[in-house]
């Protein structure tokens, strides 16, 4: 069977499905599809922390900004995908103070709400916070539960006309006349979609994506371990207040808190080594800031991979170092029309980042119209039993939140 579109969407993370729900509300046929459940990528397998762009704010200004506009609306269109905890940047013993002055300084400059606390708020706000706590900034941090948004960001573009497609996953795309037409789909039973444009919003598996197609999209994932533990009792994300490194964030997660992460090189996003050695640095690096963490049952590990873009060699030496920004790349510069892909960036400005790509895709088109999903809230956004059933619908339970959705 073959069928028609305007745009077909290949990934069913957060961007993919963002850029399914905005293009469906300007009035564009859309398809979506995704080899799983929705969120089983690198979305579903995040540590969840909705940024306030202070984790950025002293080197990456641009991407600090992004961070807590999206923040601002999320929590207004998200409802339930959101628990608006608050974060805190935490300096210990050890850390260099500079790193914190410089910290609050992209802060304040960035207009995000940062304000440091007396020892004795801090101890208010996180009692079992170590000993060696010298210094804490406030920020507007949260958590995502990114099932949830997932899904009812798909069931938005559904109700706006999009077709929604889990566990269809793309065999070939189809190429004809220096373009990209549509794709088949499904395997050996599965069906063609011919379509004006294509989208590759595959994330980590965008390279390959982009290969059956000619085009070299410069890749460079990277794996990170979570691990959850068993502790009730931690209200805002924790973030260690030096630079980026293994074992500086504490995410909380209800009964539980989400301990991470790593950052480390592999060739193949499919195919990498899971170390119990990292889910035991996990513990040990996080407990600095709380103690008692060391002491928790673990209640699950899992890792996720990082879409991260590199298209220069010369930075392919700390992959820290690598933008966390997102890049919008039209292919018909490399001589292949029709396609276009979405790379980089970060759950947080998933919006932002759909938002640019249906800009882009309707002037292709032709297609007029603004965009809305700043703007008007998500299905069941302050329902958490129908957004349960939503992520129970889409296949989009996922182990960031499996915890708090039941699935």
């Amino acid at each position: 069977m073959n069928r028609a579109t305007d745009v077909l969407v290949i990934g069913g993370g957060a961007t993919g499905a963002g850029i399914a729900r905005d293009l469906a509300l300007r009035g564009v046929d859309v398809t979506l599809c995704e080899r799983g459940g929705l969120a089983a990528g690198t979305t579903g397998r995040s540590h969840g922390v909705l940024h306030s762009g202070a984790r950025y704010a002293d080197f990456d200004p641009a991407g600090a900004r992004e961070c807590i506009a999206e923040n601002r609306i999320l929590k207004d269109i998200a409802g339930a995908c959101i628990d608006d905890t608050g974060g805190l940047f935490v300096q210990l013993d050890g850390d260099d103070p500079d790193y914190f002055d410089e910290k609050l300084a992209g802060c304040r400059e960035q207009d995000i709400d940062a304000t440091v606390l007396s020892d004795a708020d801090a101890r208010e706000a996180v009692p079992e916070l170590s000993e060696r706590t010298e210094r804490v900034i406030r920020v507007p941090d949260g958590v995502i539960y990114p099932s949830r948004l997932v899904a009812a960001t798909a069931a938005s573009a559904r109700e706006h006309g999009a077709r929604i497609l889990p566990n269809t996953p793309v065999t070939d795309l189809l190429c004809e006349d220096g373009a990209v037409v549509g794709a088949r789909v499904g395997g050996d039973d599965g069906e063609e979609i011919r379509a004006d444009h294509v989208v590759n919003a595959a994330g980590a598996w965008a390279e390959e994506l982009a290969a059956q197609a000619g085009v070299e999209v410069a890749m460079r994932p990277t794996t990170g371990v979570m691990v959850a533990v068993d502790h009730a009792g931690i209200e805002p994300v924790l973030n260690r207040c030096r630079p980026p490194s293994d074992g500086d964030i504490v995410v909380p997660h209800g009964s539980q808190a989400v301990l991470g992460t790593t950052s480390v090189d592999v060739d193949d996003p499919d195919d990498y080594d899971t170390d119990r050695e990292e889910i035991d640095r996990m513990v040990r690096e996080c407990a600095a800031m709380v103690p008692a963490l060391e002491e928790d049952e673990i209640s699950r590990a899992y890792w996720g991979v990082r879409p991260l873009y590199a298209p220069d060699e010369a930075e392919r030496d700390e992959s820290r170092s690598i933008s966390r920004g997102f890049f919008l790349l039209d292919h018909s510069r490399d001589g292949v029309d029709g396609f276009t892909s979405i790379v980089g960036g970060k759950l947080t400005t998933h919006r932002r980042m759909a938002e640019a790509v249906t800009d882009h895709v309707c002037g292709e088109l032709g297609v007029s119209g603004t965009c809305r999903t700043d703007e008007e809230r998500l299905p069941g956004h302050d329902d958490p039993e129908k957004l349960d059933a939503l992520v129970a619908e889409f296949g989009a339970d996922s182990p960031a939140d499996r915890d708090v959705t039941g699935a």
